[in-house]
């Protein structure tokens, strides 16, 4: 239509440079952020700059929902301090019908913006949060202690003293084997085992069986049938803020199987699939406000988008904190904030200016 044309031609250019600048807004402020700590720790422009640059996928991020929400409200302000949304009402097409284009828009950038971040934005944050611990001389250990892990539906008990995730040995190691209705099988004892690609490899290990009504210890034979990851032995040192979807959801399973705290995780998990919703939510509520302004339309665009997205982010930060501690549910508290700015946002468009 030649309508949507025109609208979507009107909104890009301004969308543009509205997230180009915030991109670089977020850039200098995590730059500043930091800044005293490169200097004492006389960290080399050149490491700086490669610092910032693969900050800047998460800026764009970060930039994306803000972006969109200035844009749209400032495009449709604009149509109607011009008198163009007059125009056109008084052909008789609805403003939801001639917005339809940017909420089209919203929702295609959302489904983009999962895969965006998802194979975009985590590697290159990884790479970014790693590069900038060792410019900065940090540590972060990756070896943990006194594990538990519970593998093949619950018919395997890990029991590890410790993990050393650079050699990939666990130390101190119990299994025990139960059947599908929990009853004891065996228990095996190692002072050690060394991931071989595929397998644990045990040394000195002792299995204990019942032979009758007596438990009796034998040496484990060579076997490849203990086969759990060493990344299920490492959870401490896992960030899953920097792990894929797919990977993330890995986590939480395990977490949940071993019996361990997994409500943060799962709450991260969820809000991976919400996030990605805000820019169709910001394209909703910037469609219902972008017909209200007809005087300092960039000033009140701006206030309007920065005002709104400050509630949004206020309102998901309680949800996904209360989520987080098992108040509600994690999924209820990714989600609470989108469907809630949704409604708000159908209700606002139906009393818009039409």
């Amino acid at each position: 239509m030649i309508l949507d044309r025109y609208l979507l031609r009107q909104f890009f250019p301004i969308f543009f440079v509205v997230i180009s600048m915030f991109s670089f807004l977020f850039i200098l402020i995590d730059l500043f952020a930091n800044l005293i700590r490169y200097l004492n720790n006389e960290v080399p422009i050149l490491t700086i700059l490669q610092i910032s640059f693969y900050f800047l996928p998460k800026s764009l991020s970060y930039a994306l929902p803000i972006s969109l929400l200035f844009a749209a409200a400032y495009t449709l302000g604009d149509l109607y301090a011009k008198n163009e949304l007059t125009c056109i009402f008084s052909t008789g097409i609805p403003f939801w019908r001639f917005s339809a284009s940017l909420l089209i828009t919203g929702l295609i950038v959302s489904v983009l913006s999962f895969y965006f971040d998802d194979l975009v934005v985590i590697p290159t944050l990884k790479t970014k949060n790693e590069l900038m611990r060792r410019a900065l001389n940090q540590h972060v250990a990756e070896n943990d202690s006194d594990i538990v892990v519970i593998a093949k539906n619950g018919r395997l008990k890990y029991s590890v003293d410790y993990f050393d995730n650079e050699r990939k040995i666990i130390n101190g190691v119990q299994i025990i084997e139960s059947d599908e209705n929990g009853r004891f099988i065996s228990r095996i004892r190692s002072p050690s085992a060394e991931w071989k690609e595929t397998h644990w490899e045990f040394r000195n290990a002792i299995i204990y069986k019942f032979e009758g009504e007596l438990l009796k210890d034998s040496p484990l034979p060579e076997t490849t049938e203990y086969d759990e990851h060493p990344d299920t032995f490492r959870r401490s040192s896992v960030v899953y803020q920097e792990l894929p979807a797919r990977q993330a959801k890995l986590l939480v399973d395990d977490l949940r199987n071993a019996g361990l705290p997994f409500f943060g995780a799962q709450a991260d998990y969820f809000h991976r699939y919400s996030f990605s919703a805000t820019s169709f939510i910001v394209m909703i509520l910037s469609v219902s406000m972008g017909g209200r302004f007809k005087k300092n339309i960039l000033l009140m665009s701006l206030f309007t988008s920065l005002a709104v997205a400050v509630v949004f982010y206020i309102t998901e930060m309680l949800s996904m904190t209360m989520a987080g501690l098992n108040y509600i549910h994690p999924f209820i508290g990714a989600w609470f904030p989108v469907i809630l700015f949704i409604v708000i946002g159908v209700l606002l468009l139906k009393s818009a200016k039409t």
